[in-house]
């Protein structure tokens, strides 16, 4: 499985959303997974890698957190959930995501 954290130079929210992202591993049973952190530093480069906005989450290639409507951006990212609106993203909806590509990988 691969884990992509994109962030933008100077993102506040790199350090906090990548140990949310390495909790979710450890608590899915992935604890052996890295987290590759890429930064994003284009207009260009966040169009081609449907980037939307820092710090985003890539699991095997994809974003879970995509939404159909939002558009590539060299910004800020904030993630909505039942508790309110936040720079990270929801732990909960992050090791639901780790679960079904880990389970897709198994079959």
């Amino acid at each position: 499985m691969k884990v992509e954290l994109l962030v933008v130079e100077d993102c506040p929210n790199e350090g906090p959303a990548a140990a949310v992202v390495r909790r979710a591993l450890d608590e899915v049973g992935l604890s052996t997974v890295r987290i590759t952190v890429r930064l994003v530093t284009s207009q260009a480069e966040a169009e081609q890698l449907g980037f939307l906005g820092s710090p985003s989450v890539l699991v095997d290639g994809r974003d879970p957190f995509a939404e159909a409507n939002r558009r590539p951006a060299m910004a800020c990212r904030l993630y909505r959930d039942d508790t309110g609106v936040s720079g990270m993203p929801p732990i909960r909806r992050l090791r639901q995501a780790l679960r079904q590509a880990a389970d897709t990988a198994a079959q």
